[in-house]
């Protein structure tokens, strides 16, 4: 497995130092929101209003309670493209954004949810429409369209009944977000490493008898621990749990020889996500001849499809000249062949060949610097279990840098 020589260790305890620096930190900020200017002025708007937390941190790297405002309206952004950014920050929240140089004016949220205006929604949406109309016309001249991620359909009426046009904004921020520099890829790279930390303490812990939660806690604790945010689903299951796939971890107590399969979907330090998937056996026995099947088979899949990957290449393409998946996995196939990540799972989503392509599937380019997860399920509809892998990786021209380096169960492979 993976020798803890691979990480810099701070002290006894084994928490990571990082090795990120104060420039790349503003250099990759900076970059994110020069990003959805040049995409405002290439829609033509003069602003967009960002409620999506993940967007207001890629465009602004401001973040607070950033699941609790997924689905509470309680902070926004305003990111005009030739003009401030203005952040409405939650009650008494101001001191937050201390030193953050990217936003202009900071003011006081007006939440107009039922949960933070109750009866008082039709008089509190009426404040918040006329104080982005006011803002939109001040700075946006004779531009008075406006772009938005998302808003409840109360705010969007209001908002076109004072003259300005809304353009759909969350496609503008998925295209911004594409794109990594430089120094994203250095905060990827972070995350990453902390990520593989949470895994190989995962791994070190893992004993016939516990539970899969009591497991799946090692990954939070050395996220946490380490800088990093939350966890964006609980996918880790063993033995009949993982077939089919998508059963997240529960206090079912796995036993030795069964098939343990996780994805981390972690939302590490700077907000950034580490998506990888890996299978062991419970107590790090020897595999099955069946389990060694189903591994190689997915190993195969990720390894064969990250070999096609690289820039210039249509999503229509890879689709096609994909692994074939044998007819007794399809029906449990994961729900895409690879997909964008970012600051969480993001923009494209290749879909399968065939039927899955013709009712889901869309065309595009993949280009340099787009980073993208690679994945595989393999398990036989009605099977005892599956497997689960995924590889994120950086798309160059000549193809693909694997970002993980976490190793594989090589000695499994047939």
């Amino acid at each position: 497995m993976t020798s803890k020589n691979n990480y810099h260790y701070q002290n006894e305890s084994n928490r990571l130092i990082n090795p990120v620096t104060e420039t790349c930190h503003k250099a990759a900020r900076k970059y994110r929101l020069e990003r959805v200017r040049k995409q405002l002025l290439e829609k033509n708007c003069s602003a967009i209003l960002l409620y999506d937390p993940v967007n207001i941190r890629y465009a602004t790297d401001s973040s607070n309670m950033q699941v609790w405002t997924l689905h509470n309206f309680a902070r926004y952004s305003l990111v005009f493209a030739e003009g401030p950014v203005i952040q409405w920050e939650f009650h008494n929240c101001e001191h937050l954004l201390e030193g953050n140089e990217l936003i202009d004016e900071i003011r006081t949220a007006i939440n107009w949810s039922y949960f933070g205006a109750g009866s008082r929604i039709n008089e509190k949406a009426q404040q918040w429409a006329g104080e982005i109309t006011d803002l939109v016309r001040k700075h946006g001249g004779d531009n008075l369209n406006l772009a938005v991620d998302k808003a409840d359909l109360e705010g969007l009426e209001l908002l076109q009944q004072q003259g300005l046009t809304l353009i759909e904004g969350h496609s503008l921020m998925e295209e911004a977000r594409k794109i990594k520099s430089d120094e994203e890829i250095e905060l990827m790279r972070w995350t990453i490493k902390v990520c593989e930390q949470g895994i190989q303490r995962m791994h070190d812990e893992l004993r016939p008898g516990m539970t899969e939660n009591e497991l799946w806690a090692w990954l939070h604790f050395e996220n946490i621990r380490n800088g990093g945010e939350w966890i964006e689903t609980r996918l880790l299951a063993s033995g009949p749990r993982t077939n089919p796939w998508m059963q997240e971890s529960s206090n079912r107590v796995m036993q030795e020889g069964e098939m343990l399969c996780f994805d981390t979907d972690l939302i590490g330090p700077y907000g950034y996500c580490a998506d990888i998937s890996r299978a062991w056996t419970v107590g790090h026995v020897l595999p099955t001849d069946e389990q060694r099947r189903l591994y190689s088979l997915a190993y195969e899949q990720v390894q064969t499809n990250m070999a096609l990957l690289k820039a210039g290449l249509s999503y229509r393409e890879f689709s096609e000249q994909a692994w074939r998946i044998p007819a007794e996995f399809y029906h449990n196939r994961y729900c895409c062949v690879s997909h964008g990540i970012g600051m969480c799972d993001e923009y494209p989503a290749i879909a399968h060949q065939g039927h899955d392509w013709d009712s889901a599937g869309y065309d595009g380019v993949f280009e340099e610097n787009m980073v993208v997860c690679v994945e595989s399920y393999i398990g036989a509809e009605g099977g005892k279990e599956g497997v689960k892998l995924e590889q994120q990786v950086l798309i160059t021209s000549q193809g693909v840098t694997e970002l993980s380096n976490y190793s594989w169960q090589d000695s499994w492979l047939l």
